[in-house]
């Protein structure tokens, strides 16, 4: 099983209008609701890929139910999620059809109280002894230590399952230390980890940082990653427009699952890449499709880079 960490979870609302316009009224041609977060969304695309998945995190009032819910529909998905007491947000995306862009807003998440945080530490402790690896993604819910993200990869590594990172500022800089086997990074995120905007000696720093693997989020450039075996860039063959919301979780189930198959890292980053640029032609985060993904694959250009 592959555990997934969403500390929190949301509820992403899609909305699609015909173009955004700053101080005017819209109609909205189309609404779309799922269990979101970026864990959850990394589960959702392990399961799709046939890999057995559990979810763990927080959820709780109307917004965690429907979570729990829509997330009950989702196949090949065990919930775990913990339960609290605040609502779990609401992110909302708006896609302009006429553009593609997106325009996100996203919630800050309940407070979780201390008591919520060490029933869900009992959970995690509980579930790792079933877990092959674990991605532990996203922001952190107010009322949660800024360090929880290195109490957990301490607690993976303790029990001997390899970790994923993949979260930002703070939050990120303390769990790199604790020395995960991989963190995954876009370039801002990097960027403020190191200081350093020059992608490849960033990677190469962040390495230094702590983790055993970085692989950085070039965009619709790919992949840079820097491992003990070597350092690599992964690039589609070509750029896809739609919504990019929700590509660089599919890069996370890409590497996490060629982890866990045992893919040397030019696959595991071809399947991140070829996952990435599906969902990019997917309707939401959380999926994706699957002719692009077939068609992409076999077209990423991994090379070494100096």
């Amino acid at each position: 099983m592959i555990l997934t960490v969403t500390l929190n979870s949301a509820l992403d609302v899609t909305y699609r209008v015909p173009r955004l316009r700053p101080h005017a009224s819209h109609r909205v041609s189309a609404v779309g609701e799922r269990p979101g977060g970026k864990g959850i969304n990394v589960a959702r695309v392990l399961a799709a890929l046939g890999h057995p998945v559990t979810a763990t995190g927080f959820a709780g009032g109307p917004a965690g139910s429907l979570v729990r819910e829509l997330l009950a529909a989702s196949p090949g998905v065990v919930d775990a999620l913990v339960p609290c007491a605040g609502t779990t947000r609401r992110t909302v995306a708006v896609v302009d059809k006429a553009s593609g862009d997106t325009t996100q807003f996203n919630e800050p998440g309940p407070l979780i109280s201390a008591e919520e945080w060490a029933a869900f530490l009992a959970r995690y402790a509980d579930l790792l002894a079933g877990a092959r690896a674990v991605a532990l993604c996203g922001s952190l819910p107010p009322g949660v230590p800024v360090g929880a993200y290195a109490v957990l990869v301490r607690a993976a590594r303790a029990a001997g399952v390899p970790v994923l990172l993949d979260t930002s500022g703070e939050a990120l800089r303390r769990g790199v230390a604790a020395r995960p086997e991989m963190i995954k990074p876009n370039a801002a995120e990097l960027a403020e980890l190191t200081g350093s905007r020059d992608p490849l000696p960033a990677t190469r720093d962040a390495r230094r940082r702590g983790a055993h693997a970085v692989v950085t989020s070039l965009g619709p450039d790919g992949l840079l990653a820097a491992t003990a075996q070597g350092t690599w860039r992964a690039a589609p063959p070509r750029a896809l427009s739609g919504n990019p919301t929700g590509a660089g979780d599919s890069a996370v189930a890409g590497l996490l699952s060629g982890l866990v198959e045992g893919l040397d890292w030019p696959d595991r980053l071809a399947r991140a890449v070829a996952l990435s640029a599906a969902t990019v032609a997917a309707p939401a985060a959380g999926e994706f499709d699957p002719r692009t993904y077939e068609e992409v694959r076999g077209s990423v250009k991994v090379t070494a880079a100096q």
